[in-house]
């Protein structure tokens, strides 16, 4: 088995630990609470798990493995368990990041499955309960993304209680407090771009799309699961730097990739519909470049389709079509190239151990060039 593999494991495992310690909880609150530990654990048994590897990675980074045959065994589990424990705690976060985006998206479907609140949704429809479902779904959903949230605080504080210097405790401390208002902030920003579009000049809509990038996905991605995990380990200064330049860009690159699927991605493959973004009016890089292209008529007739919950199949079709025309698929697919590059070239003689370095360059092809 793989590291990534091996590593992937663990991680469920204790994934799985931590919702077994709280299924008596809910239980002894009562019975009604079952769905939340049901859709939790349907939530968290799929996903790349990229958080947590990059999580890993940043603390193999600054403890120096190097040439470990296991790197999961006794010589290499100094501080494992805590750091195990906190890749666990960002998956939870993660999961209630997607719950409450699916919320404001009004999204169907994630993971080829129902979002969360369709699921609350259905539960209520099953039952035959009085009241209205569709606001049910929404309401559980809503309080199912609160409980991931107190549940990966509370996961990440008892894993970090488990290191041996108090001192790199505190400092991921900080690193996950500021991820998490890093990503907040950057969802709300998220939908003011997606409500305020019409009062931003056009020569601006590009900045204000790169933005949420940074502040969305880009941090909260990559850059501070690598902090994290590099405070765990005790990094210094100049090994933080090294990893927020690989980071911040590789996390650009990956959102990018996000927004070409959002549009363009095999709904088979991504678990959602084609042209999902379209009909949610998400207001991306890809759009913002699509419009600094074409005529006052074409962009007028993309303007009032964008985020329209009626989209057909045909009018999805035409705006796929206006982009590729556009040549914004091209200049994103440029932007990409180049901010790996710019990741890449920061692990060149960075001060880390070098099987992080050769790891961090296989993810980061993994996170910039897939499918899904």
């Amino acid at each position: 088995m793989s590291a990534g593999a091996r590593l992937v494991d663990l991680v469920q495992s204790r994934i799985d630990e931590f919702l077994d310690g709280r299924s008596p909880i809910l239980a002894s609150i009562a019975d009604d609470t079952a769905p939340f530990e049901r859709f939790s654990r349907d939530f968290l048994r799929f996903g790349k798990r990229y958080r947590a590897r990059f999580c890993y990675w940043g603390w193999q980074a600054v403890q120096g493995f190097d040439g470990v045959e296991d790197p999961f065994g006794d010589t290499g589990r100094k501080d494992l368990p805590a750091v195990i424990g906190v890749a666990a705690a960002l998956e939870l976060f993660h999961a209630a990041a997607l719950v409450h985006d699916d919320l404001i998206d009004a999204s169907d479907t994630r993971r080829g499955m129902p979002a969360a609140h369709r699921l609350f949704e259905r539960e209520h429809r099953d039952r035959n309960w009085v009241g209205d479902a569709t606001r049910f779904g929404m309401s559980s959903g809503l309080l199912l993304g609160d409980l991931l949230l107190v549940w990966s605080d509370e996961l990440f504080a008892d894993s970090i209680d488990l290191l041996r210097d108090r001192d790199d405790a505190r400092a991921a401390r900080v690193e996950f407090n500021r991820m998490r208002t890093d990503v907040t902030a950057g969802q709300y920003l998220d939908i003011v771009a997606e409500a305020a579009w019409p009062a931003v000049p056009d020569d601006r809509a590009l900045d204000v799309a790169e933005r949420v990038i940074v502040y969305k996905s880009a941090k909260y991605s990559i850059e501070a699961p690598l902090a994290i995990g590099a405070s765990l380990g005790g990094a210094s200064m100049a090994q933080l730097a090294a990893l927020r330049d690989f980071g911040l860009p590789l996390g650009i690159a990956f959102q990018l990739r996000d927004d070409l699927l959002g549009v363009f991605g095999d709904s088979e493959l991504t678990g959602k519909p084609a042209g999902d973004d379209l009909v949610e009016g998400k207001r991306t890089v890809l759009i913002a470049l699509t419009r600094q292209t074409l005529p006052p008529s074409v962009k007028r007739t993309l303007d009032e389709l964008l985020g329209d919950p009626d989209l057909d199949g045909d009018q999805v079709q035409m705006l796929q079509e206006t982009i590729r025309a556009s040549g914004a698929i091209d200049e994103v697919e440029r932007m990409i190239t180049v901010n790996v590059e710019q990741a890449l070239d920061a692990l060149d003689d960075a001060p880390l151990t070098s099987d992080a370095r050769d790891a961090l360059s296989t993810l980061a092809d993994s996170v910039s060039v897939r499918a899904a």
